[in-house]
C-alpha cells in the first residue's frame, strides 16, 4: 500500500497537504510552491508551472497547473468542505482559501502520524546519514581543540560533511564550550576552548533527504569535580532512557524514567527540556518525549534520547543518541563512545 492510499483510509474529507515537507512524503515531489488535494480515490497536486514538467511525471496524482499564487487558484478551483492542515496553512492563505467557495475544517497530525513510522527505505537513510555523524565525530576527536574557537570546530565540522558525501549538515552545526555550553543551544561563537571546559557538540546531516541528530561532550582537559558528576548523572539517565524507549510507552513515560534519576540526584532544575524528539525528513518531528507529549511509540519510530544537565556560568552537559524503536528495545544508530572523551 502507497503512503497516498495508506492517507486516504484514514481521512474522513478531502484533506489539503500544504505543508512542502508533507507533499515530499506523500509523493516524492519536491517544490516551493506545491498543494495536494487528497480524496477517497483521488488525488490532485497543484503547483506552478516552474514545477509542471515534474509534477506531470508524479505517479498516482492528477497534475493541476495553478497560478504563482497557488492559494488563488486553489479558492478558484476548489468547492465544499475541505479539511486543512492547521499547522501549516498560514492565516493569509486561510482567508485565500475562504474567500472561495470553501467550507475549511482544521485538522492536525494526518500525515505526520505516518511519517512516524519510517519504512526500510527511510530507515536506510537515516541509518546513512548516522553513520556519517559517526564518522565525523571519530575524526573531529583525534584533531587538536585547546585554543581553537568554536566557530572554528564547528565549520570543521560542516567541511567533513561535504568530504564524506552528505548533502548538507542538518541543522546549525552546534559547538559551545564553557559558561556557552551551559544554554541548551548555544551558538558556536570566537570563543578559544580553554582547559577544564565541557564542550558540547550537536550535529547531524541529511542523506536522501532524511536527518541525523547526534549530541557529545567532550572534556578539554580534566574537569571540575561538579562537572565530571553532573556528566556521570547525565550518562545514567541517558542510558536509562534508552532503556525505557519501546513500543507501548508513552512519551511522557519516557521522559519521566530518565528525569526522574537527574532529579534524585539533585539536578531537576538543570534538565529544563524534553527528553528527545523523533527525527526522520525534518531534525525535529513527532513522535516527541517530554513532559506535554501526546505521542505512544511503535515501533519504526525515529527518536533521539538526550537528556541534559546545563550549570549556568559553569558548563553543560548534553549526551543524545538517535535511536530506532522496536516492540521490546531500541536500535542505537549513534556509535561514537558515551564515555566522557578527553580532547586537548
Amino acid at each position: 500500500m502507497t503512503r497516498l492510499e495508506r492517507l486516504q483510509e484514514r481521512i474522513e474529507r478531502p484533506l489539503l497537504v500544504s505543508d512542502l515537507v508533507n507533499v515530499r512524503y506523500l509523493t516524492g515531489f519536491r517544490s516551493s510552491n506545491a498543494a495536494l488535494l487528497v480524496e477517497r480515490g483521488r488525488v490532485r497536486l497543484f503547483t506552478d508551472f516552474r514545477y509542471a514538467a515534474a509534477a506531470k511525471e508524479v505517479p498516482g496524482v492528477e497534475f493541476v497547473q495553478a497560478k504563482r499564487n497557488l492559494y488563488v487558484s486553489l479558492s478558484e478551483q476548489l468547492r465544499g468542505i475541505v479539511a486543512f492542515e492547521a499547522r501549516a496553512l498560514t492565516y493569509d492563505r486561510y482567508e485565500t482559501l475562504r474567500s472561495g467557495e470553501l467550507e475549511l475544517v482544521p485538522t492536525r497530525g494526518e500525515v505526520e502520524a505516518l511519517r512516524a513510522v519510517k519504512d526500510q527505505g527511510e530507515l536506510d537513510a537515516i541509518r546513512a546519514a548516522a553513520a556519517i555523524t559517526n564518522e565525523i565525530f571519530g575524526r573531529i576527536a583525534e584533531e587538536p581543540w585547546l585554543g581553537r574557537t568554536e566557530r572554528e570546530i564547528a565549520l570543521r565540522i560542516e567541511e567533513l560533511y561535504r568530504e564524506l558525501g552528505a548533502e548538507k549538515p542538518a541543522f546549525e552545526t552546534g559547538v559551545a564550550a564553557g559558561a556557552n555550553s551551559a544554554l541548551p543551544h548555544g551558538k558556536p561563537g570566537d570563543r578559544a576552548i580553554a582547559e577544564g571546559q565541557t564542550v558540547v557538540v550537536d550535529t547531524g546531516c541529511v542523506v536522501d533527504g532524511y536527518c541525523s541528530d547526534c549530541t557529545r561532550t567532550f572534556a578539554a582537559g580534566r574537569l571540575s569535580d561538579d562537572l565530571a558528576r553532573a556528566y556521570d548523572v547525565c550518562l545514567r539517565a541517558q542510558e536509562t532512557g534508552l532503556l525505557a524507549c519501546r513500543a507501548g510507552r508513552t512519551g511522557v513515560d519516557v521522559d519521566r524514567d530518565a528525569r526522574a534519576l537527574i532529579d534524585a540526584e539533585g539536578f531537576g532544575a538543570a534538565f529544563g527540556h524534553g527528553l528527545g524528539h523523533g527525527v526522520g525528513l525534518e531534525v525535529h518531528e513527532a513522535p516527541y518525549l517530554n513532559q506535554e507529549s501526546s505521542d505512544t511509540l511503535a515501533a519504526g519510530n525515529v527518536v533521539t534520547v538526550e537528556p541534559g544537565i546545563y550549570l549556568t556560568g559553569v558548563g553543560g552537559i548534553r549526551i543524545e543518541d538517535l535511536v530506532v524503536v522496536t516492540d521490546d528495545a531500541v536500535e542505537v544508530l549513534t556509535s561514537f563512545p558515551k564515555e566522557l572523551v578527553v580532547v586537548r
